[in-house]
C-alpha cells in the first residue's frame, strides 16, 4: 500500500487497515468469492483516495462500508449481465457456419425467403416500409411515424399486421412453422 502525505488521506489509511476484514466480509458476502471481495475493497478504497476531500466524513469507516456494499452489488449485477450475455467458448463452437450449409438446406432457406419475399410483396406499401424498417432496419416507431407522417399507435398496427400476414405465408408452406 502506497504511503500518502496528507493527514486526511492518513486517516482514511487508517481506518481502512482497521476494518479492511470487515470490509471484505461484506462484500464477499455479496460477490460470493473473496478475491473479488479483495478487488471491490480495493477499489473502494482507491475511489475514496482519488475523493476531493474525505475529512468532511464524519463516519469514515460506516462510509467505506456503504462505498464497499454499493461496489460489492454493482460488482456483482455487471456478472449476472455478462453471464447473461456472454456463453461459453464450447457453445459457439455448435453453431453452424455457412461454408458448413448443406446444399439442400441452403436450397430450403432460399425457398422460404422467397415465400417471405412474396408474403411482402403483398402488403400495401406503407405497411411493407413499416415493417421492413422496424423490423429490418431498427428504426424505431415513432421515427417511422414521422416518416409516414402517422401515429406511432398505426405504425405498431401495421407491423403488426405485416407479421401476422408473414406468419400464415409461412405456415402455408411450412404447417410445422
Amino acid at each position: 500500500m502506497r504511503q500518502v502525505g496528507s493527514v486526511e488521506s492518513q486517516t482514511l489509511c487508517d481506518v481502512f487497515t482497521t476494518h479492511r476484514r470487515s470490509l471484505i466480509g461484506v462484500a464477499e458476502r455479496i460477490t460470493g468469492c473473496r478475491h473479488h471481495a479483495e478487488d471491490v475493497v480495493q477499489d473502494a478504497f482507491l475511489k475514496l483516495l482519488g475523493a476531493e476531500s474525505t475529512s468532511s466524513i464524519r463516519a469514515k469507516a460506516g462510509y467505506m462500508m456503504m462505498v464497499v456494499r454499493n461496489l460489492a452489488i454493482d460488482h456483482y449485477r455487471r456478472k449476472g449481465m455478462e453471464s447473461r450475455l456472454l456463453v461459453a467458448e464450447e457453445e459457439g463452437q455448435t453453431v453452424s457456419t455457412p461454408e458448413a450449409a448443406s446444399p439442400e438446406s441452403v436450397n430450403v432457406n432460399r425457398q422460404l425467403l422467397q415465400t417471405l419475399e412474396s408474403a411482402l410483396a403483398d402488403l400495401p406499401e406503407r405497411t411493407r416500409y413499416a415493417f421492413e424498417m422496424h423490423r429490418i432496419h431498427g428504426h424505431s416507431q415513432k421515427d417511422i411515424a414521422a416518416t409516414l407522417g402517422v401515429s406511432p399507435t398505426l405504425v405498431n398496427f401495421m407491423i403488426r399486421d405485416a407479421l401476422i400476414h408473414c406468419r400464415k405465408t409461412m405456415k402455408r408452406i411450412d404447417p410445422l412453422s
